[in-house]
């Protein structure tokens, strides 16, 4: 069943159809399910939400029924039962059969998504909240169609975003890309047709996340001249925003041409950084 809420925006009863491991701390979930051929998504930023059953559940406790209303009856669920819900972006779709796939990062200590995705197996159901059109406002990488360079940097929970961004590139587009990753063994080998330079940072042994390494590493690059670059940033709130000043203040970049998204923030559950916003 798919259950409209706020157009363009539809639930989607999923299944788990596979995993694959990427690396030590990255694992790709293939979903599935009838709803799927609704799904629509042009951009390669997609943000999706996701919930996820507690463990004993047999599909996560979502009460889209509801219609527009089931935003205030989720938040009533108890804990114990309410669907734990997660933000991520989609990092590709595929028709015949119709699937997605949603790359995860494995942490220690591990939270709720992290700990679903470590033992996820087939079968096993998710609700999804995600677009019914191609075009919609929850896709935000949208460079000037006079853009003669593309800056890209992403920590691991961007690094879907980003692999899906050079993908797209047509040959002759000049861009260069930051990803921050725990751990060597996640580095990925991307395919792009685009004149594309590739910087992996691997974060230090404590596993540092947020750190002034990112910084460190655009404000001692040597970027190729540009009169209308554009960039795409995203990963930590505040590493966010250091980058963003950064580009901004240091670079000379046009504020309108630099699209910076907090996926999460140093020390808060997504559950908090919702209250907070």
């Amino acid at each position: 069943m798919t259950t409209a809420v706020a157009a363009p925006f539809r639930f989607f009863s999923l299944q788990v159809t596979r995993t694959r491991r990427l690396g030590p701390s990255l694992l790709r979930v293939t979903f599935g399910g009838e709803d799927l051929h609704a799904f629509r998504s042009g951009g390669c930023d997609q943000s999706l939400s996701l919930f996820l059953p507690h463990p004993g559940q047999r599909e996560p406790a979502v009460p889209y029924e509801l219609g527009d209303s089931w935003w205030q009856a989720w938040r009533e669920l108890p804990d114990g039962v309410r669907a734990v819900m997660r933000s991520y972006t989609l990092r590709s779709l595929r028709r015949d059969p119709d699937e997605i796939d949603i790359d995860f990062v494995l942490h220690t200590p591990a939270g709720p998504a992290s700990r679903w995705a470590a033992r996820a197996a087939a079968g096993d159901r998710v609700v999804l909240l995600g677009p019914a059109l191609a075009d919609n406002r929850a896709i935000r990488f949208r460079p000037p169609a006079d853009t003669d360079l593309l800056l890209l940097w992403g920590d691991g929970t961007a690094v879907p975003a980003v692999s899906a961004i050079l993908e797209s590139l047509p040959a002759g587009t000049r861009a260069r890309a930051w990803l921050e990753v725990r751990d060597a063994g996640d580095i990925q080998d991307l395919a792009t047709e685009a004149d594309a330079e590739i910087t992996w940072l691997v974060q230090d042994a404590n596993g540092v996340e947020g750190s002034p390494m990112a910084l460190d590493a655009l404000r001692s690059a040597q970027l190729p001249p540009a009169e209308r670059p554009y960039a795409w940033i995203a990963g930590e709130s505040g590493c966010v925003k250091q980058l963003r000043r950064h580009l901004v203040g240091e670079r000379g970049i046009d504020r309108r041409r630099v699209t910076f998204v907090g996926y999460w923030r140093q020390g808060l559950s997504e559950e908090q950084l919702r209250e907070t916003e």
